[in-house]
């Protein structure tokens, strides 16, 4: 059976890589259909994709059901396979095979229909979003993975350009504020060694059977913990504006988190004005004139542990 790409994320690619991205996109059935013989698989279920990758059921010829895993290898998605092999499934979707020639990856099958956005108790998701990023951030970092010392540097070098380029004093205040936070973690081997997930916000956690929940699509790095905090405070962002005092929600979250890890506050409120100085410079370089409210109001209230 041929398969059917979504028009969405052949959209998505041409966004952001133009004709390339559409011809990785038209070369998607292929991909598809030679790992489905390379690795004995056989389809069982529809298709699914996020902004970047196609994900399709399969079973393998033991009869375990699995995820075929099918992306264009980038700068962001190239230690994944590296940190799922350095977890083992521990907090995380467990890796079964993968192609580093092309990104391909055979992953454990999870519901990918029930993700930790779902859970109606703020609390209840937060808690166990914590839980799974205590047990993620145990493991040390295996040899050759990027390090957040490394990107730290490079976010400050860009900071000057990104100021020159925003016209509110406001948002030149608050992009120094944060590079001030991050250089003053830096000197002292501050980034840490601690194999960091990047991206666990609510919908990268979902239900499964070897566990209620694990972890899915990582973007591995070499860090200190409080470096992963940020997914969780600025998801579900409506409920934090519901709560009638965006501070003290924000907070509540952070200390929730930090408390659960066992962080050091300070700094692990440096490493979260570090993300909004990531999440800023990103969109500065994207063509952004202003910073991210949301971004603005979490740095805002994380100063004050700062």
């Amino acid at each position: 059976m041929r398969i059917k790409v979504p028009a969405a994320l052949t959209e998505s690619h041409v966004k952001f890589d133009g004709e390339a991205g559409r011809a990785w996109s038209a070369g998607l059935p292929a991909l598809a259909e030679r790992y489905l013989a390379e690795w004995d698989l056989r389809l069982d279920g529809e298709p699914r994709h996020g902004v970047v990758s196609l994900v399709l059921p399969v079973v393998r010829d033991d009869g375990t059901r699995a995820a075929l895993k099918l992306q264009p290898v980038s700068d962001e998605n190239d230690t994944e396979a590296h940190g799922l092999r350095a977890w083992a499934g521990d907090a995380s979707v467990l890796l079964l095979d993968s192609d580093p020639e092309t990104g391909t990856l055979l992953l454990e099958r999870l519901h990918a229909e029930r993700s930790l956005s779902g859970e109606p108790d703020e609390t209840v998701a937060l808690d166990i979003l914590t839980g799974l990023l205590r047990r993620l951030v145990a493991h040390p970092a295996p040899a050759g993975m990027r390090r957040l010392a490394d990107i730290a540097r490079a976010m400050l070098d860009d900071v000057p350009g990104a100021v020159a380029r925003l016209p509110r004093e406001r948002d030149r205040h608050w992009l120094r504020w944060c590079a001030a936070a991050v250089a003053e973690l830096t000197p002292d081997l501050g980034p840490g060694d601690r194999l960091l997930h990047w991206d666990l916000h609510y919908d990268n956690v979902l239900a499964a059977d070897r566990e209620p929940w694990l972890s899915i699509d990582p973007k591995p790095l070499a860090g200190d913990p409080g470096f992963d905090l940020m997914p969780a405070l600025h998801n579900r962002w409506d409920e934090v504006v519901a709560s009638g005092d965006v501070p003290r929600a924000v907070l509540r979250r952070f200390d929730f988190m930090v408390d659960g890890l066992g962080l050091d506050r300070r700094r692990a409120a440096g490493w979260t004005l570090g993300r909004v100085l990531q999440n800023s410079l990103w969109d500065v370089e994207d063509g952004a004139r202003e910073l991210q409210e949301v971004q603005l109001a979490i740095a805002e209230a994380v100063r004050l542990r700062a």
